[in-house]
């Protein structure tokens, strides 16, 4: 009992962890597509993490945190790339994109750079 609180425990520091830098991701990134990407690869992990160390602390619970976490592990993907489309159709580009696109009509003739 003792090793699965210490393991539970660790997942739970692990998830509040990724919960963390997907905030600060969020923060930190430049546009719509970054922030989603970020967001949604950490705040899948850190939920993973935290309701797993939550089904290992209380094994009871443990079949129904298997079943959230592969609700998750379907939903995640499906939402994220829901809004990363109805932000391209919204005419929101990647600021990548936008950069490569500005350096490109700034290239002189032969399209190389000097």
């Amino acid at each position: 009992m003792i090793i699965l609180d210490i393991v539970g425990y660790g997942l739970l520091s692990v998830g509040t962890f990724f919960f963390f830098l997907g905030g600060l991701g969020m923060l930190r990134m430049p546009d719509v597509f970054n922030r989603l990407q970020a967001g949604t690869k950490a705040t899948t992990l850190g939920s993973f993490s935290v309701i797993l160390g939550v089904g290992l602390i209380n094994p009871q619970w443990l079949l129904k945190t298997v079943i959230i976490v592969a609700f998750i592990a379907i939903t995640n993907p499906v939402g994220s790339s829901a809004i990363a489309r109805t932000a391209l159709k919204k005419g929101i580009t990647p600021i990548a994109y936008e950069e490569s696109h500005k350096k490109a009509d700034s290239l002189p003739e032969g399209g190389e750079e000097e």
